[in-house]
């Protein structure tokens, strides 16, 4: 049998390609949206990709499945579970597909592969699960089980997406116990299977992910801390899983509506054309297209940038933050970007639907539009000792940035909560009339913030200090945020 973990460090998102190495047939579980990759390691390792399994609608990128069977007419494994709570793959159902609706306990081949659909939900309401069988080995019981996001390395998928995200009111509870019960399905499985699960550290999906890409369902029952609780009851369990899950990024709801009534076709990724330093006042005077710097230094940023542009440094969170603060999908984009991380970049955004990117430019040409006279904009850097003064007498506002739940351990008195991840939707609850500090745990969080609230017009100072330090200077309040 032959066996792929393919990592995207970005969306911290594991694809699984599963062959036959007799018949050179292979599946790809969970495959992002553009498949030329996949194709790829396929055609290295010698096998054909005829078939696509999904383990769920997912609600962090665009699923390839409908990419798969538009070009290739792969046949399409999803589930047949959470049609009663709306949540069936709408696209597949109404297209001229190759396509198997599977329920808990199917089997299906791919060569001499076996596949056993599991259906736990909880994560969703049609989450599937995928024990695998390798019978061409001789095999006569699965080695392994691909959880998706049901179960991850030290963690289980949360169950409040469908509420917290998509906006699908009254679904905590009722999925938190149907994790519940998922989880008591879990521990009948036995000690020796692998775990090969959907998601590692990093991913929002989750609360806790381990950074190990693969586990054992032994170990993650004697050490899992999201499972342990479905040992004991499960009013605890459901307490534990709720609890401090941070606020997901404002993309997730637009995700789970394509992924369920279907992934705009995207073919070959976009070819944005480039610009020189002379095109950028044309493109600023015209103001038609969302400028994203992607540059690593922030401060570099803060000092100089492309008024109205926002910032997305291109490192592991460059998805949650564009998709968080360019709500809309359709807007046209222009990226600061190196030469050679440009395709980077694209990927990173077609994945999470940003299709009209329409131009770039490197940081060098923006230094060389500055240099000449061209227009800019900067933001003041504090610290936390600034902060505090600012606060004691009055001249300052202070935006919290951080998540619900690090807000509630201890902040600044007084201050907005207002995580960064859904930003644009917190707007309305900062106010316009006085210099706002904008701070995280250790600026990194805030740079993007500060950006984003700048472009909105409030005036702001980006606190470039770590959290810890306001303790120094100032009172600690401890209250719970507002309800949004």
């Amino acid at each position: 049998m032959l066996f792929r973990q393919i990592f995207d460090p970005k969306l911290a998102q594991y694809a699984y390609l599963i062959g036959c190495q007799k018949t050179k047939e292979a599946i790809i579980i969970d495959p992002e949206r553009d498949i030329d990759q996949y194709l790829a390691i396929a055609e290295e390792e010698d096998v054909r990709i005829v078939a696509v399994a999904e383990t769920h609608i997912h609600a962090d990128f665009l699923s390839g499945a409908r990419e798969f069977a538009e070009r290739l007419g792969v046949r399409l494994y999803l589930s047949a579970e959470g049609e009663a709570d709306g949540w069936g793959s709408n696209w597949a159902k109404n297209g001229n597909y190759d396509v198997t609706f599977l329920r808990d306990g199917d089997t299906f081949k791919v060569g001499n592969i076996e596949f056993r659909a599991m259906h736990t939900p909880g994560h969703t309401p049609e989450h599937m699960s995928y024990l695998v069988v390798d019978r061409g080995g001789g095999a006569t019981e699965p080695m392994g089980i691909a959880t998706g996001d049901f179960v991850f390395v030290g963690d289980l998928g949360r169950p409040d997406l469908l509420e917290s995200a998509a906006k699908v009111a009254g679904m905590r509870e009722p999925s938190a116990r149907k994790l519940y019960e998922s989880a008591q399905k879990f521990f009948e499985l036995p000690d020796y299977l692998q775990v090969w699960p959907g998601h590692g550290a990093g991913s929002a999906c989750g609360k806790a992910l381990g950074a190990i890409p693969e586990s054992t369902v032994g170990y993650e029952k004697r050490y899992n801390a999201s499972l342990a609780p479905a040992r004991e009851s499960v009013e605890q369990f459901v307490q534990n899983i709720l609890s401090g899950q941070p606020e997901p990024p404002l993309y997730f709801a637009r995700m789970k509506k394509y992924n369920r009534d279907g992934v705009p076709v995207l073919g070959a990724l976009p070819a944005p054309r480039r610009l020189s330093a002379w095109e950028f006042d044309a493109v600023i005077e015209k103001g038609e297209w969302t400028i994203i710097d992607t540059r690593l230094d922030r401060e570099e940023y803060m000092r100089a940038h492309i008024p109205g542009s926002l910032y997305a440094p291109l490192r592991k969170t460059f998805n949650t933050v564009v998709g968080s603060l360019v709500p809309d999908d359709q807007t046209p984009l222009m990226l600061i970007v190196e030469e050679d991380r440009l395709e980077e970049a694209i990927r990173d955004l077609v994945r999470i639907g940003y299709d009209r990117i329409v131009a770039w430019a490197t940081p060098e040409s923006l230094l060389r539009y500055f240099d000449n006279g061209g227009k800019q904009a900067s933001i003041p850097a504090v610290t936390f000792e600034e902060v505090a003064r600012g606060v004691a007498d009055g001249t300052l506002g202070v935006v919290d940035v951080r998540y619900a739940s690090e807000y509630a351990s201890g902040h600044v008195p007084g201050a907005v909560n207002a995580s960064y991840t859904r930003l644009p939707e917190y707007a309305d609850r900062i106010p316009k009339g006085k210099p706002l500090a904008v701070h995280c745990l250790t600026g990194i969080r805030a740079s993007v913030a500060a950006a984003w609230l700048a472009a909105h017009g409030y005036d702001v100072r980006w606190v470039n200090d770590e959290f810890p330090n306001y303790h120094k200077y100032g009172k600690v309040a401890t209250e719970e945020p507002a309800a949004v």
